[in-house]
């Protein structure tokens, strides 16, 4: 038996200490993660929007990591919510349980190399080669400015963490001064190891009770034979919703000519004049072959593709292995060790992502592969087309299941985690077993786990109204029809501006921004204008004010009061038909027996609605109306499915109900 307070105890402590209230989906949350801890038992919770859910996984969390003296990982989706957690929900929460839980708990932040300021780079004379080399007088000027202000920035900064720097910089900048973990000399061979910014993030995650990551790091953590985080019992998933796509992400790869050249020019004098012209030619070779290719997936390769693919793998070994390990030449040369390991890195990656595609063909039956291959095309300033062909997991279940789940009790949860009305749609893409009922289920692989919804302190039905408007008809591929601006236009007036706008695309946000500045006398700004986070800014400041977007403001608008009474989404928010990766995992689902289309479309649009709509209300006190102006949603065969995923707001398909109802919030 421990001797610290139990969870409910320690949470009406912190939130006493916080000056809060209790909150019955909180404790109830609370509680179901300190039992799924004692029980190493895996937990999906759902937490709606005001239910205090990072506190309510962080008193267990902490209750646990003092208990046992293991650490305990957080993983979120967005900067936004680590910055959150380690600027004031871990110091506040730290704080308010130092009695009880007998000393202060200590916590960390930890994110992936290339987010840490390399000392090495920042006071090396060599200078990283753009992949696309398209750099034009302004964007060298700006790059110039960007490097002056990151080398003063290096006297002050204590973390030397890229989102420490304030105003930011673009990729392309801090590309100048960061590495990779593939590209780090490694801190026993680089003179600044001491002084190593990664490395101190590191030492400090080592000596905490709780570390905050991201989803990126917990997935290369998963992927890597070596242990990037510190060893860990238990992880706690927020904003677990974007787990599968976070993942997705860092395990896809691209091969395209201008790579190729970046390799080359990277590799410089460490290989021969021989090599160097023979990788051009497998350059030149494989910008004819993508020039000339279909664009979309690949089930097959085209004819030559693969002699050419062969040969491009041939040649990057070839460069590779001519190119000295690092510091084997000239080791008390800093710059050297760093450009010899970063044209090791740029060779290797390309190297095994070309053996990654051949090795997907080398299995005939495209049902039984488990990569999907892509011919994407970017269009770039200026006009230019560039190609690239890409490749991506059909699945990340896998991975969670047997690296995830199987070496950790692990505590997922998000405002939206149910759709349709349960958790099984997502706990397959973890790689969880499905509920055959409402209840709980156990499984191997991965041990049992539970599904849980606390609900919100939100009053829906009587705080907000859910609007499909019916009689408009349904979404065409050209932007808003005229019928749909027209009904935008009386919304907005009976709401007095105060309108998110959430659009499919950016074209759609545009156009409807530009037609409808006409129209309405409220400031109407568009995502794109400025950046994001300033433009929400102005939205929250000022009562009348509209904003139109996509996707980021889809989940990224956090605006409690009275600048917000009207979200509107353009359309149901299915993903693109020609997608290749989700078309892939659509097709995989219907020769596999079950619906495609509702296995992965439906559940991709059922998320984004959730989320969209969870813009509405986000403290005590807020009213309002989230108007869909799809009738889909009320005349397809699938509208109720994705109806039951959104929260139990008022519904009416009545124009006039909801106007009236919009002016009397509009009304002092």
């Amino acid at each position: 038996m421990s001797p610290l307070p139990d969870v409910p105890d320690l949470l009406r402590s912190a939130v006493a200490a916080l000056g809060g209230s209790r909150r019955e989906g909180q404790l109830t949350m609370a509680v179901a993660v300190g039992e799924a801890i004692a029980d190493e038992r895996h937990l999906a919770v759902q937490a709606g929007t005001g239910t205090g859910k990072s506190l309510a996984y962080l008193v267990p969390s902490l209750r646990h990591a003092i208990d046992t003296g293991e650490t305990v990982v957080v993983s979120t989706a967005t900067i936004a919510l680590q910055r959150q957690l380690t600027e004031r929900d871990l110091p506040r929460v730290g704080a308010a349980l130092a009695g009880p839980l007998g000393r202060e708990p200590r916590f960390a932040i930890l994110k992936g190399r290339a987010n840490y300021l390399c000392l090495n780079k920042v006071h090396s004379t060599a200078a990283e080669e753009p992949e696309d080399a398209i750099f034009d007088a302004f964007e060298l000027s700006r790059m110039g400015r960007d490097i002056t202000r990151i080398r003063e920035w290096v006297g002050d900064t204590e973390t030397g963490d890229r989102d420490d720097l304030t105003p930011g910089v673009d990729n392309r900048s801090w590309r100048q001064v960061s590495v990779t973990s593939r590209e780090c000399i490694g801190a026993a061979a680089c003179e600044f190891g001491d002084d190593c910014f990664a490395e101190g993030a590191r030492r400090r995650a080592a000596e905490a009770d709780v570390v905050v990551t991201n989803h990126a790091m917990l997935a290369i953590d998963a992927m890597s034979p070596a242990n990037i985080l510190p060893e860990h019992k238990v992880v706690v998933i927020d904003e677990a919703h974007e787990l599968v796509d976070r993942i997705t992400s860092v395990s896809t790869e691209e091969v395209s000519a201008a790579g190729v050249t970046y390799v080359s020019r990277r590799a410089g004098k460490l290989i021969s004049v021989q090599t160097a012209e023979t990788l051009a030619t497998a350059a030149e070779q494989l910008e004819e072959l993508l020039d000339q290719a279909r664009v979309g997936e690949w089930l097959r390769l085209p004819a030559g593709a693969a002699e050419i693919l062969v040969s491009l793998r041939d040649r990057l070994w070839e460069a590779r292995t001519e190119i000295s390990p690092a510091g084997e030449k000239n080791p008390s040369d800093p710059d050297a060790a760093s450009s010899r390991q970063m044209a090791i890195s740029a060779t290797e990656n390309l190297h095994d992502t070309v053996v990654r595609i051949l090795t997907v063909f080398g299995e005939p039956d495209p049902a039984k592969r488990f990569d999907v291959i892509w011919l994407a095309e970017e269009r770039l300033r200026g006009g230019e087309v560039r190609r690239s062909l890409h490749i991506a997991p059909l699945s990340v279940s896998g991975l969670l299941r047997t690296s995830l789940f199987t070496d950790s009790t692990v505590i997922l949860t998000s405002a939206t985690l149910t759709i349709g009305g349960d958790f099984n749609a997502l706990a397959r893409t973890w790689g969880l077993p499905a509920h055959t009922s409402g209840g709980e289920d156990d499984a191997d692989e991965g041990g049992s786990w539970r599904g849980l919804d606390v609900g919100s302190p939100f009053d829906y039905p009587r705080s907000a109204i859910l609007y499909v408007a019916e009689r408009l008809p349904a979404p065409g591929r050209d932007g808003p029809a005229e019928a749909t601006l027209d009904e935008m236009v009386d919304l907005m007036n009976a709401a007095g501006g105060r309108t998110l706008g959430l659009f499919s695309s950016m074209r759609a946000a545009t156009r409807a921004a530009e037609e409808l500045r006409e129209r309405v006398a409220f400031p109407i700004l568009c995502q794109g204008d400025e950046m994001t986070s300033t433009l929400i800014e102005k939205f929250a400041a000022d009562e009348p004010t509209c904003l139109f977007g996509t996707l980021s403001l889809w989940q990224g608008v956090d605006v409690p009061g009275p600048s917000l009474r009207l979200v509107t989404i353009d359309r149901i928010p299915f993903p693109r038909p020609d997608d290749p990766l989700l078309a892939a995992r659509q097709r995989d689902v219907d020769a596999r027996g079950g619906s495609g289309f509702l296995a992965v479309s439906a559940n991709h649009a059922a998320l984004l609605l959730a989320q969209g709509a969870g813009r509405l209300l986000r403290a005590d006190g807020d009213r309002g109306v989230v108007a869909v102006l799809d009738s889909r949603l009320v005349t397809a065969r699938y509208g109720g499915y994705l109806v039951a995923g959104l929260p139990p707001f008022w519904r009416t398909t009545d124009p006039a109900a909801v106007r009236a109802a919009l002016r009397r919030l509009n009304t002092p």
